[in-house]
């Protein structure tokens, strides 16, 4: 019986995941990725109509490290992940 081809997600690998609130009170996840440098992506678990951010960040960085207003600024710099038209 032949196996099925296993399949690879196109997402970078995520090094580390926090939620947190941001300044309305709605929870998100922030999750590190090292590929390509670095980056942030920020997802609403409060709100899934919400989308999805990301900004670029230092490598190097501990999600553990970094604090919830700090996490906070990020998501507000960051701009919205789209479609490029």
């Amino acid at each position: 019986m032949p196996h099925p081809a296993p399949r690879h997600s196109s997402r970078a690998q995520a090094e580390g995941q926090r939620v947190f609130t941001d300044d309305a009170g709605l929870l998100w996840s922030a999750t590190l990725t090292r590929s390509g440098g670095g980056a942030v992506e920020f997802s609403c678990v409060g709100d899934a109509r919400r989308p999805v951010r990301a900004i670029a960040v230092d490598a190097a960085l501990a999600l553990t490290e970094i604090s919830d207003e700090t996490l906070r600024a990020w998501l507000r710099d960051a701009p919205r992940i789209g479609r490029l038209t």
